[in-house]
């Protein structure tokens, strides 16, 4: 088929590959540049096997911090948008021990099937994307905490997980540059099998690999709407030339709520707001880490890209404003100084900020929605594991277009 994909950040990228190798005629359209958007400075951690959604059961407890503290890594600011309001009560209502237990299931599930997908890709296009295989440490400061991991931990292997929890000592062992944070770590989970990259590297050298084999880039477009034959969308109408194919994919982050109502839906995909900083480090032992780490506290995640630190984190609902407030970029570097107190280097920030397109459960929407056109498929809605899940959710999404021809 020829196979028109909206989106060309990780998630659009990763669809557009795995068709192409599939045999279909791909066209990528976007209104902006390769990884432009949520995937351009987030995290860059794959976490394959550390999936535990924001919906969880003690949310509930932490709720009043979160949502009060002034330095909360958890903000919420009320819009008169009846989409807001409708994802976080469903949010709230997915804080539940089963729809957690289940979302992790099955987000274990799709992150093992990706893990597979992303080895694939970089063995077919060996992309230079400052690719590493050295662990993921999660921190807790508090005995509490350690214990709910625990918990966490021992489900998980239920489901396949590979972890452990460390003590504060062998933390330490597993990444010497947490020497300086030793008395804030309480315990933490270690997953050996981690990895990290940067996204946006990726992004760029799927572009290149996928041109070199004849997908069509339609960038800096607007879609416009679609034109509907039959049940069927036959062309995709933008601010230029519409677009004709035989199938049509939705992965526009956080604008697939947009586009789902043009074509007939409710896509429940609301943007959380998330920030990152990149440092230069120098290779003085134990100053910069090796290892992955996310401070569970402060919500922020921290992986090594080459000679590079990205520092990322928070989740705020406040509609689609793009501002950086340099309150939170100063967040990001007090974080960054408290947990590796030996880096020097804070010349220049690169400060960004991306909208995560989350659902209330955190499990992504692969797939036909009902009441849209037999021949379109959705892929969105990965929140902040659109890197990890992306591989393995193209995969999904060929799947359903292969069901079209049956």
């Amino acid at each position: 088929m020829h196979v028109c994909v909206l989106g060309a950040g990780i998630v659009g990228l990763a669809t557009a590959w795995h068709l192409q190798r599939e045999g279909h005629q791909v066209t990528v359209v976007d209104k902006a540049t390769p990884g432009a958007g949520a995937s351009g400075g987030n995290g860059a951690q794959l976490s394959y096997s550390y999936v535990q959604p924001l919906a969880d059961p003690s949310i509930w407890r932490q709720l009043p911090k979160l949502l009060l503290a002034a330095d909360s890594p958890l903000k919420l600011r009320p819009q008169l948008d009846p989409l807001q309001w409708r994802w976080g009560i469903e949010f709230l209502a997915a804080c539940n021990p089963q729809t957690s237990r289940e979302s992790t299931a099955a987000l274990l599930a799709l992150a093992a099937s990706s893990r597979v997908a992303f080895e694939a890709m970089r063995a077919d296009i060996a992309p230079d994307c400052d690719f590493s295989a050295t662990g993921k440490l999660v921190l807790y400061q508090s005995t509490e905490a350690v214990e709910a991991a625990r918990r966490q931990v021992a489900l998980q292997h239920t489901m396949g997980s590979v972890q452990q929890v460390v003590s504060a000592d062998e933390c330490i062992a597993l990444e010497p540059a947490l020497a300086g944070y030793r008395e804030r770590i309480a315990g933490a989970v270690h997953t050996p099998s981690e990895c990290a990259a940067d996204c946006l590297k990726v992004c760029l050298e799927l572009e290149r690999a996928l041109r070199a084999r004849g997908v069509r880039f339609v960038l800096g477009t607007e879609v416009r709407g679609f034109d509907e034959r039959q049940g069927r969308v036959a062309a995709l109408r933008t601010d230029g030339e519409p677009v004709e194919a035989d199938a049509f994919v939705v992965a526009l982050g956080t604008a697939s709520h947009r586009i789902g109502r043009k074509l007939g839906t409710s896509v429940p995909v609301y943007p959380l707001k998330g920030y990152s900083i990149t440092l230069d480090v120098d290779e003085a032992p134990g100053a910069a880490p090796r290892v992955s780490v996310t401070d569970s506290a402060r919500k922020v995640v921290f992986a090594r890209i080459g000679a590079r630190l990205r520092i990322a984190g928070m989740a705020e609902l406040v509609g689609h404003d793009a501002g950086i407030p340099p309150g939170r970029i100063e967040t990001l570097v007090e974080a960054t100084r408290a947990v590796f107190p030996q880096l020097e280097r804070y010349d220049d920030l690169h400060p960004w900020t991306g909208m995560r397109p989350a659902t209330p459960t955190g499990l992504p929407i692969i797939g036909h929605r009902p009441g849209t056109a037999r021949n379109v498929v959705f892929n969105t809605g990965h929140g902040a594991l659109g890197f990890t899940l992306a591989f393995g959710s193209a995969a999904r999404v060929g799947d359903a277009l292969n069901a079209l021809t049956d």
